[in-house]
């Protein structure tokens, strides 16, 4: 029960050490950047499942609200978490929690998995939209230009990416912990 437990905390420990480097990392397309933060959740849902990838995102959000640089452009702090685009940020807790529930409940398989990946999306979308437009004082379609409509393409992409690595590494993680 205990290496349950040290392993259930390595795993977020590692999730939550990857959202911070590579979430960090963005390409400014305008108020809302392109990071590799929902390629990281998608990847490693498929390894920690749900609920350690619910923690990790909190643990990922708790570290950059309290100000450390983890947030896209090496940004942290409460006017980063709380500003306009806090709501994507806040969304992703939703979307690991949609995506990590079909990966878990339906063991990876590939539509499944692909379907709780846009749920999940759509309601980051929705949540983040909804707080651009309130917080900037834009109106819900020009925050939906802004915040969505330039992802679509390169989110469909990181699930589709995700779709194909992830399976592939988690059964390399479970090989490998049953072999050790």
């Amino acid at each position: 029960m205990k290496d349950k437990r040290i392993s259930a905390m390595v795993y977020t420990a590692v999730m939550a050490a990857a959202l911070c480097i590579l979430g960090s990392l963005s390409v400014p397309i305008g108020p809302v950047p392109v990071s590799l933060a929902t390629f990281v959740i998608y990847i490693f849902l498929y390894v920690v499942g749900m609920k350690k990838g619910v923690a990790a995102v909190a643990v990922y959000l708790l570290l950059g609200l309290v100000g450390l640089p983890v947030f896209s452009g090496y940004s942290g702090g409460p006017a980063k978490m709380f500003g306009p685009t806090g709501g994507y940020l806040i969304g992703y807790l939703f979307l690991a929690a949609a995506a990590g529930y079909f990966i878990d409940r339906f063991d990876a398989k590939i539509i499944p998995s692909v379907l709780g990946m846009v749920i999940g999306t759509l309601i980051l979308y929705v949540l983040g939209t909804a707080w651009l437009a309130k917080t900037a004082g834009m109106s819900f379609a020009a925050a939906l230009s802004a915040g969505v409509i330039p992802f679509i393409g390169v989110d469909a992409a990181k699930m589709a990416a995700a779709a194909i690595l992830g399976p592939v590494i988690r059964k390399a993680v479970k090989r490998a912990l049953h072999n050790s």
